[in-house]
């Protein structure tokens, strides 16, 4: 009787294994087709993190789990910001003069992943909205100012080095040159 309710339970755990490996493939799928759509990517995160604010507003309440994915969301903007060698640790890797060779900015943490860590976070954030043990009674003005602080105190920090070694985080993709437009007395005397 035991190997027949083992064989029950083998097939049981097998058959849910298969399900789960099978949703994971299916939302690797769908996670590989967002890959190329950032924006939309990023509309849809604001969705969610519009949703959560109604939510943490709505029941008036959870500030230490809003606390705690502020704190989150502003190390992954560092990471993002970030270079991926650290000039000061890890020596120059950076362009400082004219005549060094270019080298491309390459982030700490990809985009893909910062988008894909923070709207994972926003979930989490919002599932706990939803048991009481999380909504921990603080006064939620001081905790707002702290981070404030920090945020301030960050960036500061990070643009400092920014400027310090000369990089830009952003880009607005590839540059595209036109070639020359004619200067407007040629373009009179080839109108004649």
């Amino acid at each position: 009787m035991d190997a027949v309710y083992g064989e029950e339970g083998d097939a049981s755990s097998n058959a849910l294994l298969k399900w789960r490996n099978q949703m994971g493939r299916r939302f690797q799928y769908y996670l590989d087709k967002s890959t190329p759509h950032a924006g939309m990517r990023w509309v849809a995160t604001l969705v969610v993190a519009a949703i959560y604010c109604l939510r943490a507003y709505y029941v008036k309440g959870f500030y230490i789990v809003t606390y705690g994915l502020g704190i989150y969301l502003l190390n992954l903007l560092i990471g993002f910001l970030s270079p991926q060698v650290d000039p000061e640790s890890e020596g120059p890797a950076l362009p400082t003069k004219g005549s060094d060779e270019f080298k491309p900015f390459i982030r700490r943490l990809p985009e893909f992943k910062f988008w894909y860590a923070f709207t994972k976070a926003l979930i989490v954030a919002f599932t706990l909205t939803f048991f009481s043990i999380f909504d921990v009674p603080v006064f939620w003005p001081i905790l707002l100012l702290y981070w404030i602080v920090l945020f301030v105190l960050t960036m500061k920090r990070q643009i400092r080095h920014m400027i310090k070694y000369r990089y830009v985080p952003f880009s607005l993709g590839k540059q595209r040159y036109t070639g020359r437009k004619p200067s407007p007395e040629k373009a009179s005397t080839s109108s004649d």
